[in-house]
């Protein structure tokens, strides 16, 4: 199903990674306790600004700040729209 999101200018939409279920050492982690994914994959992008293209494209899995973007709730999934400049790496 494609995401009928269509940020503008210079925002994309991530669909963020799960949080991790279990540590390194097999412990399961509770709900209250799960830290908020900072790496997510772009499902879409916008136009870019006139001097500023997009560099990064729909199916980059990339790494964000952990405040960054604002989460929304589309068609039942979780995705955080922000700026270009709010992601730092592409992996």
């Amino acid at each position: 199903m494609a995401l009928n999101i269509r940020p503008i200018a210079d925002r994309v939409v991530i669909q963020p990674a799960p949080a991790e279920e279990k540590t390194a050492s097999g412990l399961y982690i509770p709900d209250t306790a799960k830290e908020k994914p900072q790496r997510g994959t772009v499902v879409a992008v916008g136009e870019g600004k006139k001097d500023e293209p997009i560099t990064v494209k729909v199916g980059d899995e990339v790494l964000y700040g952990k405040y960054a973007g604002t989460e929304i709730t589309y068609d039942g999934s979780e995705y955080l729209i922000m700026r270009e400049s709010d992601i730092y790496a592409i992996l």
